[in-house]
């Protein structure tokens, strides 16, 4: 992802799609919207678009995470280390 971005040009000043953590944190939801979009009014997606649209969903979280330092697989067993002390009624 870090190579991608910067092949476009999108951490340079003036670029048309900064990098900054609201931008990406816009872009992850309306990317979650696409896969939501996906299911509606159907019960099953199309195989090949879920899997593209996952994809971009990953793509601006890792990005996002990135930016701020995040190393998602320990921040994954974290929460699920979490989780796991948690009760659900």
């Amino acid at each position: 992802m870090e190579q991608f971005v910067t092949a476009k040009g999108w951490y340079n000043p003036g670029s048309p799609r900064p990098q900054t953590p609201r931008n990406l944190a816009i872009s992850l939801v309306l990317e979650a919207a696409e896969v939501l979009e996906l299911f509606q009014w159907k019960e099953v997606a199309d195989r090949e678009a879920l899997a593209g649209e996952l994809a971009d969903v990953m793509l601006y979280l890792l990005q996002l995470a990135r930016l701020h330092g995040i190393d998602l697989g320990e921040a994954v067993m974290a929460k699920l280390a979490q989780n796991y002390q948690r009760e659900w009624p």
